[in-house]
């Protein structure tokens, strides 16, 4: 169903839009779109793949230009059409994507389904960056990576900026959030998973030379504390990324996680 609200920059008084009002105050959105279990995906290859993951579409708000090409994505979901000065009025910004769909989301797997079968595993602790979140999921869908774990104080992939940032990816990847921090590994390893940490410490066994196991997981860490003492204590192995003699005198003694992960999954799924 089409409605046309035309160009008014009243259209974030519209209670039909409310999905999509104030999308860069993240802690309101937050709240919003765990309160109503939804999420956002933008632009129409995102919106295409996440229709094809099976997510069902709550709305869609759109410009002209992006109707034709979203029509037969979506289904019988309302579509909104507004003028470009409309579409930013409402959300706070420029979307250069033209269009975004109101989504709901599905119920998470637990943890123990999502280690049934899979060979090779990231497990994320306490990523707080949304991109970075997104960008980790893109690298694992990109390099063949059977699924991702999330420790409970991780960004959530279904935020905007995650999806965004993903092209789509974290729908891609099987992932499920751990409900227990302090004993979340114990169950990684219980289903068979070789467990390796990564970690910037030089003196580490470089991630090409580790022994990976029929199944393995990778711990990556936080952005700016990396890997808490505990999951360093309770992983199978320490593993690095081996920096060269002259980055480690320029004072380069690591990678920031983004670049890390894609290096560790290339590296991680030769075997």
């Amino acid at each position: 169903m089409v409605i046309r609200l035309g160009s008014g920059l009243d259209a974030a008084a519209d209670p039909r839009l409310a999905d999509y009002v104030r999308l860069r105050d993240v802690d309101l959105r937050k709240s919003l779109e765990s309160e109503h279990g939804l999420f956002l995906a933008e632009g129409e290859k995102v919106i295409t793949r996440a229709v094809g993951a099976g997510y069902p579409v709550r709305s869609v708000l759109t410009t002209e230009k992006w109707l034709g090409a979203l029509l037969p994505i979506v289904g019988d979901a309302p579509v909104f059409v507004v003028g470009d000065a409309a579409m930013e009025g409402v959300t706070g910004f420029p979307v250069h994507r033209g269009a975004l769909a109101s989504m709901a989301r599905l119920p998470l797997p637990p943890v123990g389904k999502i280690l049934d079968g899979a060979r090779r595993i990231l497990v994320l602790e306490d990523l707080v960056d949304h991109g970075n979140v997104g960008s980790i999921f893109r690298c694992a869908a990109a390099l063949g990576v059977d699924a991702v774990i999330l420790s409970p104080r991780c960004a959530d992939p279904l935020y905007r900026r995650s999806v965004k940032v993903s092209m789509g990816a974290v729908f891609a990847v099987p992932y499920a959030r751990m409900d227990d921090w302090h004993d979340g590994l114990a169950e990684v390893r219980d289903a068979g998973h070789r467990v390796l940490a990564l970690t910037p410490d030089q003196a580490a066994t470089p991630l090409d030379r580790a022994r990976l196991g029929e199944r393995t997981a990778l711990l990556l860490g936080s952005e700016g504390d990396g890997l808490s003492s505990r999951w360093l204590r309770e992983a199978d192995e320490r593993v690095c990324i081996p920096m060269s003699a002259q980055a480690m005198s320029l004072g380069v003694d690591s990678l920031n996680v983004v670049a890390a992960a894609a290096i560790a999954c290339h590296l991680f799924i030769r075997t």
